[in-house]
C-alpha cells in the first residue's frame, strides 16, 4: 500500500537529536555547570564558528530573525521617509521589521520561476517612490525556500541608486552563490534559528553576518540595549535581543553536522524531482546555486484538492505562503509597485511544500513520490 497506517512528520526534528543527543545533552550540561547563561562563552564560540562557516568578517547573533532584520535598518538609521523595497510573496517579518522602525515597505513582486524578488520590479519600485517623495533605502531580498537570491543583479541595481542590500537568509542558510556562502553577500545578512530551520535551535534565535567592521560595531551595541563602553552606559536606543548561551550550546553541535545534513537534504530533493513525472510543478535551481532545502514547494493547480488527496494517504503538506503581503490586512496601507505583483498572487494559490528533512527516509520519499505522481 502506499498509504502510511500514521501520518507522516513534515519535519521530523527528533530524529537528528536522537543522532546527537549525548553531544546536546553535554552541552547542555556544561552551560548549567557554569551558569553563564546569558552572554556565555558558547555566544562566542558559536559566532566564531559561524563566521569559519560562512566566511563572513562578523558574526552576531540575536535573540531571532526578526530582531536580525531590526538591528540592520536600524544601525542604518532606517525610519520615516525612507522606503523598504520587500518582496511581496515572503513571511511578514520582512516587511514588519521596517514598519515598527517608521519605513515604509514597498512591496515588490517576485519570479514566478525562483519565487524569489524580480529585478525588474525592484527597478520599476524605485522609479516609483522617488515619485512618492520618499527616499529609497535598503532592499530586503529573501532567499524563499532556501533558494538564495539573484543577489549579483539585485546589488547592481541597489547600488545605482544608493540603496542598501539586507539578504534574508532566514531559509538559506548552508546555501551557495556561485559558491559564495549564504552570509557573505550583501551590505548585510540575517538568518533565523527557529527549530524548523535548517540550521536551527530549541526555541529562538537569529544572527547578522556583514563584512563592515562598524555596522557589527554598532549592532553589538543595539543588541545590548545601546550599550557603550560598559554596561550601563547606553549611548544609543537599542533593543534586549540575545542569543541565550544554552542556545549557543546547540547550535554549536547542529553545526558541526550541518554540512552533512545539507548534503541529505540535497539527495532529497533530487530524489523528489527526478521522481515526480511533472516537472513544471518542481521547484527550479538556476546554475550556480544550491539550494539550503529549507522546504520542498510545488506549484499546483486545485491545491486543495491536491492536499485533501496526500492527506488521505497521511502525507501532510504546508502552504508558506497563503496570502502575499499587498494583501495583508494590516499592511494595507503601504504601497505595491505599479507594475503589480501578480506573481506573487498567483504563487499564493498554487504552492505546496511536502515533508523536507535530511533524515527522511528514501522508503518515505518513494511513498511520498508515487502519492503525487498519482494525483497529478
Amino acid at each position: 500500500m502506499n498509504q502510511y497506517k500514521e501520518p507522516l512528520s513534515f519535519i521530523d526534528l527528533n530524529a537528528q537529536q536522537e543522532k546527537i543527543r549525548s553531544e546536546l545533552e553535554d552541552a547542555v550540561l556544561k552551560v548549567m555547570n557554569h551558569g553563564q547563561y546569558i552572554m556565555g562563552p558558547e555566544v562566542r564560540e558559536f559566532e566564531n564558528n559561524l563566521c569559519n562557516f560562512t566566511k563572513s568578517k562578523h558574526s552576531l547573533t540575536c535573540a531571532n530573525g526578526t530582531d536580525a532584520l531590526s538591528l540592520v535598518l536600524m544601525a542604518w538609521s532606517i525610519g520615516p521617509g525612507d522606503a523598504v523595497f520587500v518582496p511581496s510573496f515572503t513571511y511578514i517579518a520582512t516587511a514588519e521589521a521596517p514598519a515598527q522602525l517608521g519605513a515604509t515597505p514597498i512591496f515588490v513582486d517576485v519570479c514566478p520561476k525562483t519565487f524569489n524578488l524580480d529585478v525588474e520590479s525592484f527597478k520599476q519600485a524605485i522609479l516609483d517612490v522617488k515619485k512618492m517623495g520618499l527616499n529609497p533605502a535598503a532592499v530586503i531580498p529573501v532567499d524563499l525556500y532556501g533558494l538564495p537570491s539573484n543577489i549579483d543583479a539585485i546589488d547592481e541595481v541597489a547600488k545605482d541608486s544608493g540603496v542598501k542590500v539586507l539578504i534574508d537568509g532566514a531559509q538559506s542558510f548552508g546555501g551557495l552563490n556561485r559558491n559564495r556562502r549564504v552570509g557573505s553577500m550583501g551590505d548585510a545578512t540575517t538568518t533565523s534559528f527557529f527549530p524548523a530551520k535548517p540550521l536551527g535551535c530549541y526555541g529562538d534565535g537569529g544572527a547578522v553576518f556583514t563584512q563592515d567592521d562598524y555596522l557589527a560595531e554598532k549592532i553589538n551595541s543595539l543588541r545590548l540595549h545601546g550599550k557603550g563602553e560598559y554596561k550601563y552606559d547606553n549611548i544609543r536606543i537599542g533593543l534586549n535581543s540575545r542569543l541565550d548561551t544554552l542556545q549557543a550550546a546547540i547550535l554549536i553541535e547542529k553545526l558541526k553536522i550541518f554540512p552533512d545534513e545539507l548534503k541529505l537534504r540535497q539527495n532529497v530533493a533530487d530524489r523528489y524531482t527526478n521522481g515526480i513525472k511533472n516537472n513544471d510543478i518542481t521547484p527550479y535551481v538556476p546554475q550556480n546555486l544550491n539550494s539550503a532545502w529549507a522546504q520542498y514547494t510545488l506549484k499546483v493547480d486545485k491545491r486543495a484538492k491536491f492536499q485533501e488527496a496526500l492527506n488521505e494517504k497521511n502525507i501532510p503538506t504546508v502552504i508558506y505562503y497563503p496570502i502575499p503581503l499587498s494583501l495583508q490586512k494590516g499592511y494595507s496601507k503601504f504601497p505595491t509597485v505599479s507594475l503589480g505583483d501578480k506573481n506573487a498572487i498567483k504563487l499564493s494559490e498554487q504552492v505546496v511544500s511536502l515533508p523536507m528533512y535530511p533524515y527522511l527516509s528514501a522508503e518515505m520519499q518513494d511513498k511520498i513520490i508515487d502519492a503525487v505522481n498519482k494525483i497529478i
